[in-house]
């Protein structure tokens, strides 16, 4: 082959290859967005939903915001110290598909003066417009207007020990930082690509970034969630407003919240709660692991179980009662998950996928016969031996009376005997109030400390149960008058070696009864045993 001819063949391989390798760079890649309605117009409850997005990477901008080298609260330094190494797996990875990534560490523009990065930012063509107030702080948009939310962040958020806080402010004044404002930079745990990243913590310079390089999908991560990833300029709400396609990585986030603040509950669970207010309310979000595989960042320190709640039945209300019971005595400690039926299709359960990785199930459910794919993802997290606690009606969940499923729904119609060990038949009169009492030499099991031992009127009707499996141990029984006693609470050991905790408590009225809340509270440590 003539030499020139060598070099034609060669120069057009490698164009074909950097064809390839740029077209596989810009591989559209698929995101579930995660997002929550109501489950009615005007309700409080709402189905947490998935629907799956293409986005080209070329399109697509990550803002890293605030992930400042210091901070004068030490944990949230902490915090942010811990999940930057995973952000930074998923900003090079996005950065290799063609990503545009910019870093927004505010109030730190100094330190980037000569920064190719920060000229660059500086140097995007201006857009034709702006979007209104993009330079300003937003502090909520109208969908939020109506809606409470969900933690008090008045205090500042810091979740800091005194002690720990103390040293920590000694440390800042001896690095000489301000102890109120000691941020200088971004994090070094980040690699900022001097060839092609963006710096940035100006409304107007990153809009600027976005209009010029054809950007419509706009990712979010950093701290803290329910301040400057929501407020800034270039933050959530702006970005919604603005009408990007924006969503939070809300694995790769956190929050400023003080647990000794309203709710009261873990810092942990203060962020599930902001991120269940940005998925109502302002866009839905992400997990890092739909870019880089493996699994979603959980920080060490989270040790919370996961509840899944399964709530649809139209007799007793629990899918206010219960909702009210889990918010105010389980959220604190564990993550929760609440499924409800659909107000449309009432045998259906338009989130029941989510219970596949809780660690208990609670089961509040009255003949319903699900999709047959529903109920196998049931069926398959029973099979798993995980715990389950029944209430009332989940003595007959998925089983209709006299009639049999519609095609493509399923039953199980031995649901009580196979999960919770028990035999339900029927009920007594709705008039007939059974009393509750302790079996006696039961007064020491762990699910009865702290319940009244004197008998107690129940909330609704006697169900007839008798008999249970033998392998039952029955903690309470409920008697009328003029009828044998029948079990009301009982533990069972499943075939699957997994544990349930059943009660036929759970009429509204029950849950104003403090023995049965603790009743319940009590399970729920039982079955984490």
């Amino acid at each position: 082959m003539m030499p020139h001819l060598r070099i034609l063949v060669a120069v057009t391989c490698s164009l074909c290859v950097l064809a390839s390798r740029s077209a596989n760079a810009d591989e559209a890649i698929t995101l579930g967005l995660r997002y929550q309605i109501p489950v009615a117009p005007q309700s409080e409850r709402y189905h947490t939903l998935h629907r799956d997005a293409q986005w080209s990477p070329s399109a697509t901008a990550i803002i890293v915001c605030d992930m400042w080298d210091s901070h004068h609260c030490y944990q949230a330094v902490q915090r942010s110290t811990e999940l930057a190494p995973r952000l930074n797996q998923v900003l090079n990875d996005a950065r290799k598909r063609g990503a545009t990534i910019i870093h927004a560490p505010s109030g730190c523009m100094a330190a980037y003066t000569n920064h190719s990065a920060r000229k660059r930012a500086m140097e995007a063509p201006a857009a034709n417009g702006y979007p209104d107030e993009i330079d300003k702080w937003c502090y909520t948009i109208p969908a939020e207007e109506k809606v409470k939310y969900p933690i008090d962040q008045s205090d500042g958020g810091e979740d800091d020990t005194p002690e720990e806080h103390a040293a920590w402010e000694l440390q800042l004044k001896k690095e000489g930082r301000s102890v109120r404002a000691p941020w200088q930079k971004q994090m070094d745990l980040l690699t900022i690509d001097e060839d092609q990243d963006f710096i940035s913590d100006q409304g107007k310079e990153i809009w600027n970034i976005l209009q010029s390089r054809g950007i419509t999908n706009v990712i979010l991560a950093g701290v803290h969630t329910n301040m400057c990833v929501l407020g800034r300029p270039f933050g959530l709400r702006r970005m919604a407003q603005a009408g990007k396609q924006v969503v939070l990585l809300r694995d790769l986030t956190d929050t400023m919240y003080n647990p000794a603040a309203w709710p009261y509950v873990s810092h942990f669970s203060g962020t599930d709660l902001i991120i269940d207010h940005i998925e109502r309310h302002i866009c839905p979000t992400i997990t890092s692991d739909q870019w880089i595989g493996g699994q979603a960042f959980r920080f060490a320190a989270d040790k919370r179980p996961k509840i899944a709640v399964v709530m649809n039945e139209s007799e007793y209300d629990t899918e206010q009662t219960l909702t009210k019971y889990v918010e105010e005595n389980l959220r604190r400690d564990h993550r929760i998950g609440f499924i409800y039926g659909s107000q449309a299709q009432p045998d259906t359960f338009p989130s029941i996928d989510s219970i596949a990785d809780a660690d208990l199930l609670i089961l509040s459910v009255r003949r319903r016969t699900p999709p047959v794919g529903q109920l196998n993802v049931v069926r398959g997290f029973i099979a798993a031996g995980k715990p389950v606690i029944g209430i009332r009606t989940s003595s007959h969940p998925f089983h209709l009376r006299n009639d049999k499923p519609a095609d493509g729904f399923a039953d199980w119609p031995t649901f009580d005997a196979d999960v919770n060990g028990g035999n339900y038949t029927n009920h007594y009169g709705n008039e007939l109030i059974a009393t509750v009492t302790m079996v006696n030499q039961q007064f020491d099991h762990p699910i009865l400390k702290g319940v009244d031992q004197k008998p107690f009127k129940a909330g609704g009707s006697l169900y007839k149960v008798s008999p249970l499996d033998p392998r039952a141990t029955v903690l309470l029984m409920g008697a009328i008058d003029d009828q044998a006693p029948e079990p009301i609470a009982w533990t069972f050991v499943r075939q699957d070696s997994g544990r349930t905790f059943y009660t036929s408590l759970g009429a509204a009225k029950d849950f104003d009864n403090p023995s049965f809340k603790t009743l319940l509270r009590n399970a729920v440590d039982w079955a984490f045993e």
